[in-house]
């Protein structure tokens, strides 16, 4: 299993192998299975993650009463508001929504790279597809880019909101989302690094503060800003923006301060917003 970005980016550029298919290969090592077996198993989870933005239901809550309807009161507005926003991202912000409260009120998603975190990259690639008509073949290689990038972020730092705080959650799925992004528009892996590092570096120090220990506020609105900060990481990528500091001691530096952080903000619901009195309040009320 690749440890390093750079190794992967080195790889392409002296083999002529894409990103995402080194990244299938090593799939393929180890799981010991077919690169056909690898890619459909890959389509599928790309398949589900559009399953769960299409089964979204805005007259449903999460048990708590805390998460729901809030997908379709955006798209209400987009509709029929005034909106600063743009379609494209719009509709990324509504997608996120849909597919984390999903998660809050059970049903099924994809941990992409976590429950918490499964709307950024959802978001982010449903969004592409519908504006840019790509198949699904092309945007399950994408995934395996962002699936590349999760994994070396697994491997030096952490996927765990418990372990890392929330950096470790929406932080990597942003990284994921935004070199995902890049591949789709036509990046070399150097650059979908590069998106990943400038994604990441946006939310360093992000806390894992979850009210009432409920994966529901404020976590379901983070994967909005993960997945609008995915986009445009990998459109100041494009545009030639580079980030001075390279993805993987971007990495580095989230396994330290994930290291350095409070038990208090890392999943405990202890601290942050989960500590203020109306967060109190409602750990209280239920």
């Amino acid at each position: 299993m690749f440890d390093s970005l750079e190794e992967i980016c080195k790889v392409e550029e002296n083999s002529g192998i894409p990103f995402w298919k080194l990244v299938q290969l090593d799939d393929c090592r180890e799981r010991d299975i077919t690169e056909e077996e690898s890619f459909e198993t890959m389509k599928k989870m790309y398949m589900a993650m559009k399953e769960s933005a299409l089964n979204y239901d805005g007259k449903i809550k999460s048990n708590s009463g805390l998460v729901g309807g809030e997908a379709a009161l955006l798209r209400e507005y987009l509709d029929n508001g005034n909106p600063l926003i743009g379609p494209f991202m719009g509709r990324v912000m509504e997608l996120a929504l849909r597919v984390a409260e999903g998660n809050a009120c059970m049903k099924r998603i994809v941990a992409a790279p976590t429950a918490g975190s499964c709307g950024v990259v959802p978001a982010v690639f449903l969004a592409t597809q519908e504006a840019r008509d790509f198949s699904d073949e092309k945007m399950t290689e994408a995934l395996f880019v962002a699936a590349g990038v999760g994994s070396v972020i697994a491997a030096r730092a952490s996927l765990s909101g418990a372990e890392g705080g929330c950096q470790a959650e929406i932080g990597a799925a942003s990284a994921m989302a935004a070199a995902g992004l890049t591949y789709l528009l036509g990046g070399k892996g150097r650059q979908s690094a590069n998106a990943a590092a400038l994604a990441l570096k946006n939310l360093l120090g992000l806390a894992c503060d979850p009210v009432a220990g409920l994966v529901e506020v404020p976590c379901v609105k983070r994967n909005v800003c993960g997945a609008l900060n995915a986009a445009s990481s990998a459109e100041l990528t494009m545009a030639g923006i580079s980030s001075v500091i390279p993805a993987d001691e971007v990495f580095d530096a989230m396994s330290a301060i994930g290291k350095g952080m409070s038990s208090k903000i890392r999943e405990s619901g202890l601290g942050g917003v989960a500590a203020t009195p109306t967060g109190k309040k409602i750990r209280e009320g239920l």
